[in-house]
């Protein structure tokens, strides 16, 4: 069977990301990160997203050997993780808790976040961000970038930066679009990139009964899955997905979403989920992008 090309976009620092990410932070994909990942690649997916805290840095790597694609046709991430309690990871240890990261991997990832703002101890942000920037300078990482980053945490870390991050990965779906305007004002004034996971949660039964009323459905629901739409809806935005599963059938899916041509989703589809999901505030991960980040006066949870 030939594999097609997965489209990719173009980050701050030349390199390129392909569109959608196989994810293994949660549920059956946690757990079956060797077998669920390397189905993943041979389902037509090029690129895997995993985190110190998931703890499946190394299946990452071994489902990667496992698979039949090369390790160079296949883009990873990882992330700077809390402690499995929560506790920051203690500034003077950031460096060997990222050596621990590509130990475990067995490679240095294409991409390394920091998982969230609360990963180092207080006041400790920017310097945290200057050991990545050392680490990329001496060859030990690639691509750097930041996740579930508020626009005061990207602003403290831009003061002075010698590199941007190419990416802030956050929960990015219609309902959500509202609360993170100044945040994707301040990302689109410094060229980085938006990653998505929680990409279809307005497909899902998970919303409260505002936006569950709100009429998203009937805009997706049409001529495909409305999962497949959310995703495609993404992708159009020009952000990137990633999302989780451990289910066979729907990890072989995902490898055929990957390589969809554009055009399924219109122009006046995609703005007019836009338009109803800016109607509704919902978000299903609170515990970062709440804190300290004031929310839209809209019906919500």
């Amino acid at each position: 069977m030939t594999i097609q090309p997965v489209h990719s976009f173009t980050l701050l620092d030349g390199t390129t990301i392909p569109w959608i990410a196989w994810g293994n932070g949660s549920g059956n994909a946690q757990k079956t990160a060797v077998i669920s990942g390397k189905l993943a690649l041979e389902s037509g997916l090029r690129h895997i997203d995993t985190a110190q805290i998931y703890r499946n840095e190394k299946e990452t790597g071994e489902a990667i050997k496992q698979s039949s694609v090369p390790r160079e046709d296949v883009y990873v991430t990882s992330k700077l993780s809390t402690r499995p309690d929560g506790a920051p990871v203690p500034f003077d240890e950031i460096t060997a808790s990222i050596q621990d990261s590509l130990d475990k991997l067995g490679f240095v990832p294409n991409l390394y976040l920091i998982h969230n703002p609360f990963v180092v101890e207080g006041g400790k942000l920017k310097a945290a961000w200057k050991v990545l920037e050392d680490l990329k300078d001496q060859g030990k990482l690639q691509s750097i970038g930041v996740s579930n980053f508020r626009p005061q945490d990207l602003e403290e870390i831009l003061d002075g930066a010698k590199y941007k991050p190419v990416v802030n990965q956050i929960e990015y779906h219609p309902y959500v679009l509202t609360h993170l305007e100044p945040l994707l004002a301040l990302q689109k004034k410094h060229g980085i990139l938006t990653e998505s996971y929680g990409p279809s949660r307005p497909s899902s039964d998970t919303p409260p009964a505002a936006a569950r009323s709100n009429p998203i459905s009937q805009v997706v629901g049409k001529k495909l899955d409305p999962t497949v739409v959310l995703l495609l809806w993404t992708r159009a935005q020009g952000v990137v997905v990633v999302t989780a599963s451990g289910n066979p059938a729907h990890i072989k899916e995902l490898g055929v979403i990957a390589t969809l041509p554009e055009g399924l989703v219109t122009e006046e589809e995609v703005r007019e989920i836009e338009r109803v999901g800016r109607g509704v505030h919902f978000r299903y991960y609170t515990e970062h992008m709440e804190k300290d980040f004031p929310l839209p006066d809209l019906p919500s949870q």
